[in-house]
């Protein structure tokens, strides 16, 4: 088994528990936004703002290239660094497109990054933006 198969599934599982059980267009829109931003937080010290944005851009035309069914969304979201675009459109989604959408520009950029720098260092920066979401009660259900 490759490490990015065990990767993927770490990436659609995390996302899965944050989105939660009520997995509506703004909840999967949250979650996939919370996502980027966690791995900008992580990266952007690293490879600064620009270098972060390009990245992101990168994965969305990459994904548009490997799903044609994402070519609009790549059209209307150019990854702007508030990810504000690209919160809007996921919003405008059903579910499972919502969900499509995250999965592969997640996994893209994963893989991306991998081939940048490598798979132990990608794994190892990008570590806790997975676990921690995989370990803590999603939002919907934490009690006040």
């Amino acid at each position: 088994m490759s490490t990015l198969s065990e990767e993927s599934r770490q990436i659609v599982a995390s996302l899965a528990h944050r989105v939660g059980p009520t997995a509506d267009p703004a909840s999967i829109a949250e979650a996939i936004v919370s996502i980027l931003q966690d791995i900008d937080a992580v990266l952007t010290p690293i490879i600064g703002q620009q270098g972060a944005v390009a990245l992101l851009r990168r994965s969305l035309r990459l994904s548009v290239q490997t799903h044609s069914r994402l070519s609009a969304t790549y059209d209307r979201v150019q990854a702007a660094p508030d990810l504000s675009d690209l919160k809007a459109l996921l919003i405008e989604q059903t579910e499972a497109d919502a969900l499509f959408f995250g999965e592969v520009l997640l996994t893209t950029f994963y893989t991306l990054l991998t081939t940048l720098i490598g798979p132990s260092l990608t794994a190892r920066l990008l570590r806790d933006v997975w676990e921690p979401s995989l370990s803590d009660t999603p939002s919907q259900e934490q009690s006040p």
